[in-house]
Protein backbone atom coordinates (compact mmCIF):
# COMPACT_ATOMS: atom_id res chain seq x y z
CA UNK A 1 0.00 0.00 0.00
CA UNK A 2 1.17 3.76 -1.11
CA UNK A 3 0.57 6.81 0.77
CA UNK A 4 -1.54 7.63 -2.83
CA UNK A 5 -3.77 4.44 -2.50
CA UNK A 6 -4.80 5.98 1.13
CA UNK A 7 -8.56 6.32 0.91
CA UNK A 8 -11.38 6.70 3.89
CA UNK A 9 -14.26 4.15 4.06
CA UNK A 10 -17.05 5.19 2.05
CA UNK A 11 -19.55 7.06 3.48
CA UNK A 12 -16.99 8.04 6.22
CA UNK A 13 -17.02 11.64 5.00
CA UNK A 14 -19.72 13.82 3.49
CA UNK A 15 -18.73 17.04 1.05
CA UNK A 16 -19.71 20.22 3.15
CA UNK A 17 -23.13 22.01 2.16
CA UNK A 18 -22.66 24.92 -0.29
CA UNK A 19 -25.74 27.12 0.46
CA UNK A 20 -26.63 30.57 -1.89
CA UNK A 21 -24.81 29.42 -4.78
CA UNK A 22 -27.32 29.44 -7.50
CA UNK A 23 -30.25 27.69 -8.46
CA UNK A 24 -28.42 24.61 -9.55
CA UNK A 25 -26.90 23.94 -6.27
CA UNK A 26 -30.69 23.00 -5.05
CA UNK A 27 -29.41 25.41 -1.86
CA UNK A 28 -29.43 28.88 -3.73
CA UNK A 29 -31.40 32.09 -3.16
CA UNK A 30 -32.66 32.05 0.91
CA UNK A 31 -30.21 28.92 1.28
CA UNK A 32 -32.93 26.83 3.01
CA UNK A 33 -33.73 29.23 4.94
CA UNK A 34 -37.28 29.97 3.82
CA UNK A 35 -38.44 33.32 3.50
CA UNK A 36 -38.29 36.40 6.09
CA UNK A 37 -38.77 36.11 9.87
CA UNK A 38 -36.19 36.16 12.60
CA UNK A 39 -34.69 32.75 11.75
CA UNK A 40 -33.73 33.70 8.05
CA UNK A 41 -31.60 36.37 9.60
CA UNK A 42 -28.12 35.85 10.44
CA UNK A 43 -26.68 36.40 14.01
CA UNK A 44 -29.85 34.77 15.76
CA UNK A 45 -29.64 32.49 18.70
CA UNK A 46 -33.46 31.92 20.23
CA UNK A 47 -32.65 29.23 22.79
CA UNK A 48 -35.68 29.10 25.44
CA UNK A 49 -37.53 32.30 23.55
CA UNK A 50 -40.73 30.88 23.27
CA UNK A 51 -42.07 33.86 20.94
CA UNK A 52 -43.24 36.74 24.03
CA UNK A 53 -44.65 33.60 26.01
CA UNK A 54 -42.71 32.76 29.89
CA UNK A 55 -40.32 30.96 28.72
CA UNK A 56 -40.69 27.60 30.48
CA UNK A 57 -37.85 27.43 32.82
CA UNK A 58 -39.57 30.87 34.21
CA UNK A 59 -42.74 29.22 34.75
CA UNK A 60 -41.61 26.20 36.82
CA UNK A 61 -40.97 26.96 40.69
CA UNK A 62 -37.42 26.47 41.42
CA UNK A 63 -35.74 24.18 44.73
CA UNK A 64 -32.46 23.82 46.45
CA UNK A 65 -29.75 25.79 47.01
CA UNK A 66 -25.93 25.20 45.65
CA UNK A 67 -23.95 25.92 48.67
CA UNK A 68 -21.74 28.52 47.42
CA UNK A 69 -18.67 27.70 49.98
CA UNK A 70 -19.18 23.95 50.19
CA UNK A 71 -16.38 21.19 50.36
CA UNK A 72 -15.47 19.55 46.60
CA UNK A 73 -13.85 15.81 47.81
CA UNK A 74 -11.66 13.74 45.42
CA UNK A 75 -13.53 10.58 45.93
CA UNK A 76 -11.66 7.37 46.15
CA UNK A 77 -13.79 3.79 46.83
CA UNK A 78 -11.98 0.67 48.58
CA UNK A 79 -11.74 -1.21 45.86
CA UNK A 80 -10.08 0.95 43.61
CA UNK A 81 -7.28 1.20 46.45
CA UNK A 82 -7.08 -2.71 46.38
CA UNK A 83 -6.71 -2.73 42.51
CA UNK A 84 -3.78 -0.52 42.80
CA UNK A 85 -2.40 -2.41 45.73
CA UNK A 86 -2.72 -5.63 43.76
CA UNK A 87 -0.61 -3.55 40.64
CA UNK A 88 1.97 -2.87 43.02
CA UNK A 89 1.06 0.90 42.68
CA UNK A 90 0.50 1.14 46.71
CA UNK A 91 2.58 -0.48 49.46
CA UNK A 92 0.08 -2.35 51.37
CA UNK A 93 2.35 -2.67 54.42
CA UNK A 94 2.82 0.76 54.78
CA UNK A 95 0.21 4.00 55.72
CA UNK A 96 -1.45 5.02 52.46
CA UNK A 97 -2.28 8.36 53.01
CA UNK A 98 -3.45 11.00 50.88
CA UNK A 99 -0.22 12.01 49.31
CA UNK A 100 0.49 8.16 48.65
CA UNK A 101 -2.99 8.26 46.73
CA UNK A 102 -2.24 11.32 44.40
CA UNK A 103 1.61 9.53 44.36
CA UNK A 104 0.35 6.74 42.86
CA UNK A 105 -2.32 8.22 40.68
CA UNK A 106 -5.41 6.85 41.93
CA UNK A 107 -6.36 10.50 42.69
CA UNK A 108 -5.91 13.77 40.68
CA UNK A 109 -5.14 16.28 43.39
CA UNK A 110 -6.25 16.35 46.67
CA UNK A 111 -9.10 19.15 46.06
CA UNK A 112 -10.58 19.97 49.80
CA UNK A 113 -9.82 16.54 51.34
CA UNK A 114 -10.43 12.90 49.81
CA UNK A 115 -13.07 11.15 50.92
CA UNK A 116 -13.40 6.85 50.86
CA UNK A 117 -16.11 5.15 49.93
CA UNK A 118 -17.12 1.23 50.69
CA UNK A 119 -17.28 0.47 47.03
CA UNK A 120 -15.39 -2.95 46.53
CA UNK A 121 -14.09 -5.12 49.00
CA UNK A 122 -11.11 -5.00 51.11
CA UNK A 123 -8.91 -8.40 51.90
CA UNK A 124 -6.40 -7.39 53.76
CA UNK A 125 -5.54 -5.06 56.82
CA UNK A 126 -5.17 -2.03 55.29
CA UNK A 127 -3.82 2.11 57.36
CA UNK A 128 -5.35 4.44 55.79
CA UNK A 129 -5.66 8.35 56.75
CA UNK A 130 -7.77 10.53 55.13
CA UNK A 131 -9.62 13.34 55.28
CA UNK A 132 -13.29 12.15 55.18
CA UNK A 133 -14.47 9.00 54.86
CA UNK A 134 -18.19 6.66 54.91
CA UNK A 135 -19.41 4.93 58.04
CA UNK A 136 -19.51 1.90 55.65
CA UNK A 137 -15.75 2.39 54.41
CA UNK A 138 -14.61 2.33 57.83
CA UNK A 139 -16.99 -0.66 58.94
CA UNK A 140 -15.31 -2.63 55.90
CA UNK A 141 -11.39 -1.89 56.39
CA UNK A 142 -12.03 -2.62 60.54
CA UNK A 143 -13.85 -5.80 59.67
CA UNK A 144 -10.36 -6.92 56.97
CA UNK A 145 -8.53 -6.30 60.22
CA UNK A 146 -7.01 -2.40 59.20
CA UNK A 147 -7.83 1.07 60.69
CA UNK A 148 -9.15 4.26 58.66
CA UNK A 149 -8.35 7.47 60.42
CA UNK A 150 -10.15 10.04 59.02
CA UNK A 151 -9.16 14.24 59.75
CA UNK A 152 -12.97 14.54 60.99
CA UNK A 153 -12.22 11.58 63.51
CA UNK A 154 -9.26 13.56 64.87
CA UNK A 155 -10.90 17.06 65.18
CA UNK A 156 -13.46 15.42 66.83
CA UNK A 157 -11.53 13.48 69.25
CA UNK A 158 -9.89 17.08 70.29
CA UNK A 159 -12.86 18.77 71.19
Amino acid sequence: MKLNELRDNPGATRSKKRVARGPGSGKGKTAGRGIKGQKSRSGVAINAYEGGQMPLYRRLPKRGFNKPNRKDWAIVNLGAIEKFIEAGKIDASAEINEDVLVASGLVRRKLDGIRVLAKGNVTRALRISVSGASAAAVEAVAKAGGALKTAAAVTDAAE
